[in-house]
């Protein structure tokens, strides 16, 4: 099965750039209510993931933190727990399903590490269940 049938497109996808400030990251993240958000570099390459978490502890550890010092944090030197593997587009079912286990989505790179979309964990899901659906008919 080719992995791009479950493709959510960049089009459709919210992002965030490593040249962003903590405070765009945040007004991005609440906007959307994602819980982690793909990071790319000028050029669109999947730099990786921004989390919740990575927030969450960054601002914890600052101790005192408010929207306007936000503005002057960028997220290039911000420190990150984990990074969300991306995969290519050619990449196969299983290498997709052992991602998608550890990660809320799995971002997906062309050739050139171009960043086009996210696979989410519940399409994947979506699909695993029909499969099972159609196996239990068959019995």
């Amino acid at each position: 099965m080719n992995i791009l049938f479950f493709l959510k497109p960049k089009s459709d996808v919210a992002y965030i750039h490593d040249y962003c400030t903590l405070r765009q990251v945040l007004e991005t993240m609440e906007y959307h209510r994602y819980s982690c958000i793909p990071m790319l570099n000028r050029e669109g390459k999947y730099t990786g993931t921004l989390t919740e978490g990575d927030l969450l502890w960054y601002i914890k550890a600052q101790q005192a933190m408010d929207l306007k010092k936000a503005e002057n944090i960028f997220i290039s030197d911000f420190p990150r727990r984990t990074n969300y593997t991306a995969v290519s587009a050619d990449a196969d079912m299983e290498d997709l399903l052992q991602k998608a286990m550890n990660q809320n989505f799995v971002p997906v790179v062309d050739d050139t590490e171009n960043f086009i979309g996210i696979i989410t964990r519940k399409s994947i899901l979506e699909y695993c269940y029909q499969q099972l659906q159609t196996l239990k008919k068959q019995e």
